[in-house]
């Protein structure tokens, strides 16, 4: 969910403003979630690879914590004040007797689902996005670029036992974040291509990476992916499907003109990932002091509306971030010097 200092690429924030928006779509629980699982979050991974350091220092290791864990923390702790005094006593949550220490644990466990995360399990992302992050440097570390592969692809398989045998959530989903390897590399190495090549037959490539994105689709419907649960059905399909689903939206990016809101949420993806499931709440609220008589089994028009509102909500929010605590966004401010 970062970048550079350096020119902003228009395609880049538009991909990222349409990634973000499926994860508020797919918490509304969509009709084609599987097929948005089977690629969202692995596109993520990838745009973070775009913007791995050519080589990693202390200092850059140290300011990429700001720009992730420092947010992560901060509106952690918020979204747990929220639930410790308000969220905990309505809804689902009131039903299911959660543990306040457990939940306050897992702050800093960053897994385990509702009984760790019920005040907002969507937040585990961040430190699994720095766990990439911290190992994909270390691993670029190793002089020869065959021993770096090979590493990468033995940490993306013991990121796919781990679970398996060990039948438990790891810390900050250590194990998501070694899979997720193989979609953080992907972009780090492609990055050059795309950002330097334009010429690209768009439309033959959309309709073959289509076509197979939905043959391999098919396949494999039947195991629906959760990457933060460590769940991948056929694993070599997982990475071959979300490849595939990457490669066709990357395209698709790439040769479509800007457009505005995409742009701006795709530059502020950590404030609609901490606030979007809040701001249902808010809309949920309204809908029982004004209709209530309405249930919350949305049809598929009105979780499109909804997300439609969430991000409306949001948008103030953000303005009003940006300008007073940035940090919040992930933006560190760079105080002049006098010389």
């Amino acid at each position: 969910m970062l970048h550079t200092k350096s020119k902003r690429i228009n395609w880049v924030d538009q991909l990222k403003g349409f990634s973000i928006i499926l994860v508020v779509y797919g918490h509304n629980l969509p009709f084609i979630d599987i097929y948005i699982e089977s690629f969202r979050i692995p596109l993520f991974f990838f745009i973070a690879g775009f913007f791995h350091p050519k080589s990693t220092t202390f200092s850059t290791i140290k300011k990429r914590a700001k720009q992730i864990l420092i947010p992560y923390f901060l509106w952690s702790f918020m979204l747990f004040l929220f639930w410790f005094f308000i969220g905990r006593n309505y809804g689902d949550s009131a039903s299911l007797n959660l543990s306040v220490l457990k939940n306050f644990l897992g702050l800093f466990y960053a897994q385990g689902g509702n009984e760790y995360m019920n005040w907002g399990i969507t937040m585990w992302f961040l430190p699994a996005i720095f766990l990439s992050f911290l190992i994909f440097s270390f691993v670029r570390k190793l002089a020869a670029i065959k021993h770096q592969i090979i590493v990468t692809l033995v940490l993306i398989g013991l990121g796919f036992l781990i679970p398996k045998v060990l039948k438990m959530h790891l810390m900050w989903s250590l194990d998501v974040s070694m899979v997720a390897l193989f979609f953080y590399a992907f972009g780090f190495f492609i990055k050059d291509f795309l950002f330097k090549n334009k010429a690209i037959k768009y439309e033959p490539s959309f309709l073959f990476f289509l076509f197979i994105f939905y043959i391999i689709l098919a396949i494999n419907f039947a195991d629906n992916v959760d990457m933060y649960r460590s769940k991948y059905g056929n694993e070599f399909l997982f990475l071959l499907n979300a490849s595939v689903g990457i490669s066709f939206w990357v395209l698709f990016f790439r040769k479509l003109k800007k457009i505005k809101f995409l742009t701006f949420f795709g530059k502020n993806t950590i404030p609609v990932l901490a606030l979007h499931i809040r701001a249902l709440t808010v809309i949920k609220l309204f809908l029982i002091l004004f209709w209530t008589s309405k249930s919350f089994d949305f049809n598929e028009l009105e979780k499109i509306i909804l997300v439609i509102l969430q991000l409306l909500i949001i948008y103030p929010v953000i303005l009003f971030i940006n300008k007073k605590a940035p940090i919040l966004n992930g933006k560190i401010k760079v105080l002049a010097t006098r010389s």
